[in-house]
């Protein structure tokens, strides 16, 4: 059974090299290993790790297990690696194991790939990590080895799916005390996309959101269980829609009012309701046909959505008329929407941010998010753990043990569908109670 729980360290100077930083991490124990499998190849000794890597996109069968897969370096003075001990799964992880968002994602990825013909492969996917510190580069001044951290891996970058990952500092944030590495897992990829477009796509803050009516389209999965906390803490009305059997998960997290959309009347049930101020849309399709009028005209409303063409366009376009037509899509919509009904339109995409991630910690330590982990799987069931999360419907977020000192807890995880409604409410709303 998925479980929902909750479970935040100053920041030091830290000029510590390779060699040191290894040291360091013995001295600290068992929660910060270092370990360096030893390459077979013939020609030349070199730092490998296990990690789950795909060599061409496609279906399940690309994921590829091994433990010769080349060790992450610091290649920048502010970057850091990290020990990896659990990380979570995203929509977006199933997504790039299909080939989504290629070209521009290998255009990120290398710049210089628009004038050769590079390849990005192998490439490990994950985009949510929570572990240790084992180093850092010279220029480093928030983190030491031995900090727990959490971090939303970037989709260019090499993700979480393996024993070690690097980011910038910039991208990383101290995690917080009172969450296992596994509940900690669940949460920073989707706060990052939810933050970045609840702030920079739908201008709303701390400060901003009393009392604002903000509808979430597909408000049981990751991101949506996360914003409808998130809001809350920040005073908003939240409307949720989501299948009958999320209902009490959705409630339990703070929803005020929710419209099951298997029931044939969602537009309907919503048009009878207050205009609102915001629409966060996780669906797309036809959504965007009915819920524009669901917003107050004339007031700076705005619509915005998660599921953009821009990648989609790019990759069946190219990379120049592919951004062109993505462009001119939103231009039209945009100008459109705003003439109509004064409605702003706008495309929510996921940013990075370690400091936003701090300010997320200091809610999960004040009991105002939690994290929704629906189910857990060990590090030898990646495949199984992309199947789960391909099945859709979720109810929170699919979280992988990585580290090899969590093993022992593989024989405990249990990979469930999802809890019943009456029971998921009940278990957000007794974990609020102890906190």
């Amino acid at each position: 059974m998925g479980s929902v729980r909750v479970m935040a360290s100053s920041r030091l100077l830290c000029l510590f090299n390779a060699k040191a930083a290894v040291l360091t991490a013995a001295r600290a124990g068992p929660s910060v290993y270092w370990r360096r499998h030893v390459c077979s190849s013939p020609s030349r000794l070199q730092s490998c790790m296990s990690a789950w890597v795909i060599d061409q996109y496609g279906t399940n069968e690309v994921l590829r297990y091994t433990e010769e897969h080349t060790m992450p370096d610091i290649t920048s003075p502010c970057e850091v690696m990290i020990k990896v001990h659990a990380a979570s799964l995203n929509p977006l992880d199933v997504s790039m194991r299909g080939g989504y968002g290629a070209k521009l994602l290998k255009l990120r990825r290398d710049p210089m790939s628009v004038m050769n013909n590079g390849s990005e492969f192998p490439l490990v996917l994950g985009r949510d990590v929570s572990g240790v510190v084992v180093d850092c580069g010279s220029e480093v001044t928030h983190f030491a080895p031995g900090d727990e951290v959490w971090a939303a891996v970037p989709p260019w970058k090499q993700g979480s799916l393996a024993e070690y990952v690097t980011l910038t500092e910039y991208e990383v944030s101290q995690k917080p005390k009172l969450l296992s590495h596994s509940e900690a897992a669940s949460i920073p990829y989707v706060a990052g996309t939810a933050l970045s477009t609840l702030v920079n796509a739908g201008g709303l803050c701390r400060d901003s959101s009393s009392n604002k009516r903000v509808l979430i389209t597909g408000g049981s999965g990751g991101v949506g269980t996360f914003a409808i906390q998130l809001l809350k803490a920040w005073g908003a009305h939240v409307t949720v829609t989501c299948s009958q059997n999320a209902e009490g998960l959705v409630r339990g997290l703070g929803a005020d009012e929710v419209v099951d959309y298997t029931a044939g009347d969602a537009a309907e049930r919503l048009d009878l309701m207050e205009k609102f101020d915001v629409i966060l849309d996780n669906v797309g399709g036809e959504t965007e046909e009915w819920a524009m009028g669901l917003l107050k005209p004339w007031s700076g409303a705005k619509y915005v959505t998660l599921v953009s063409p821009l990648l989609l366009s790019t990759d069946s376009m190219g990379l120049l008329d592919g951004a062109l037509n993505a462009g001119f899509t939103l231009h039209n919509k945009a100008i459109q929407n705003i003439i109509s009904s004064g409605v702003f339109y706008r495309w929510g995409f996921f940013a990075p941010d370690g400091p936003a991630l701090d300010e997320v910690s200091k809610l999960v330590d004040a009991g105002k998010i939690l994290p929704v982990v629906e189910a857990q799987f060990p590090f030898t069931q990646v495949p199984q753990a992309f199947q789960k999360v391909e099945e859709g419907h979720a109810r929170g977020k699919t979280v992988v043990h990585v580290a090899e000192e969590d093993d022992r807890q593989d024989e405990e995880l249990v990979q469930s569908s999802p809890m019943g409604a009456g029971e998921e409410g009940l278990g957000v709303q007794e974990s609020a109670k102890q906190n």
